[in-house]
């Protein structure tokens, strides 16, 4: 499995208009991240980034058993472990790559691990109710060192981050959505319908605001107040010269859709 071809460990396809859908494709060892995988993963980022077309992005993974386990120990442990890193993106080309857009993990079963480092990574989770999520790695004498101890504690109150941190142990979808780690719970069945839903109520609104938006918001635990206002007025001035915010309320007088061309 080691030498498996990138366009087969992870695969691309448009599900519906302005979406990408990104999905692991190693479910014999559960959806784990090898060398094929990591440039894969940041190839199908440079993708979605380049395409105008694309507006947001969807990853989503093969099987039943889990999102992803996370490094491929066969790799790790014979001397390739830095095939798992990127330059670029850090962990499977994708914890720490520089993304514009949005991105929904559809979480199918386990994301543990690296699988719940690549879903902190992620904008918004849409979680099956068999889902759990945990950061295992103490339990293997290592540590979530793809920004899960640190991005943990951001993501759920502290108390409980700390405590999964420290014991290693997982908690179901319905306590992650409680703590607000995930958007959604829904029957396994309905875990691609209920994610396009999500990605359908992203990709309708203006591109550019939503990009811009998002890129503040992200950095709101990072910057102080005062530099947030200042890239907020960034933001603003950006957005006021845009041809879509001229387009967004001509289309709300017009009573139609508006036709956002993302700048």
């Amino acid at each position: 499995m080691a030498d498996d071809a990138p366009d087969e460990v992870v695969q691309l396809d448009r599900p519906a208009d302005h979406v990408l859908r990104v999905t692991l494709n190693r479910p014999a060892v559960r959806n784990a991240i090898n060398g094929a995988m990591a440039q894969a993963l940041e190839a199908a980022i440079d993708l979605s980034e380049a395409d105008e077309s694309v507006r947001v992005v969807i990853l989503a993974a093969v099987g039943d058993k889990s999102f992803c386990a996370g490094a491929d120990l066969t790799t790790a442990t014979t001397g390739r472990g830095g095939d798992l890193i990127t330059a670029r993106g850090g962990f499977a080309g994708f914890v720490r790559a520089q993304r514009a857009k949005p991105w929904i993990a559809a979480v199918n079963s386990n994301a543990l691990g690296g699988g719940l480092e690549l879903c902190l990574a992620c904008d918004m989770v849409v979680a099956a109710r068999s889902a759990r999520f945990g950061l295992p790695e103490v339990k293997r004498g290592i540590f979530a060192g793809a920004g899960g101890v640190f991005r943990l504690p951001r993501a759920i109150p502290r108390a409980v981050a700390l405590e999964m941190i420290a014991t290693g142990a997982p908690i179901s979808a319905d306590r992650a959505y409680e703590l607000g780690l995930v958007n959604r719970v829904v029957d396994d069945a309905a875990l691609m319908e209920a994610t396009l839903a999500l990605a359908q109520a992203v990709q309708v609104n203006a591109p550019l605001s939503v990009r811009q938006s998002l890129m503040l918001a992200r950095l709101a635990d990072e910057l102080d107040e005062a530099e947030l206002w200042r890239r907020n007025a960034e933001v603003g001035r950006l957005i006021v010269a845009s041809e879509d915010a001229r387009e967004g309320p001509r289309a709300f007088l017009e009573k139609r859709s508006p036709n956002w061309k993302g700048r």
